[in-house]
């Protein structure tokens, strides 16, 4: 199986992040593990149906996945790889800024050290 691009996986998993139902659904399932959508609509204010279209949108972007049935019941759980894959990407472009300031920094300097050596020649 062909491994995503971190930087789709990335972008899937900030697009899930952004609606504070989507959220809600994930803390729960964080909070008490594994559950169906009549479990969650038992604890959280939202409809069943609103929960199984919101649930769908996590398990697109990968941060949920169905567990193995129980009859009807068709429990969802966490899942940490795009969450990790993410984070290693915010890390990856971190360090490219770092790297970027560090580079504008030392041209700084330089640029003050001459303009001082220029001043102290005139």
């Amino acid at each position: 199986m062909r491994q995503p691009d971190p930087e789709r996986q990335a972008v899937a998993v900030f697009a899930a992040l952004t609606d504070p139902t989507r959220r809600a659904l994930l803390e729960e399932l964080a909070r008490a593990g594994p559950a169906t959508v009549t479990d969650l609509a038992r604890r959280l204010p939202i409809s069943r149906q609103a929960i199984a279209k919101h649930l769908g949108q996590l398990a697109e972007a990968g941060l949920i996945s169905p567990g193995e049935p129980a009859g009807r019941r068709h429990p969802y759980r966490l899942e940490s790889a795009p969450v990790r894959t993410a984070q290693i990407w915010l890390a990856m472009l971190a360090n490219r800024w770092d790297d970027r300031l560090t580079a504008l920094e030392l041209a700084l300097d330089a640029t003050d050290t001459k303009e001082s050596s220029d001043n102290e020649q005139a």
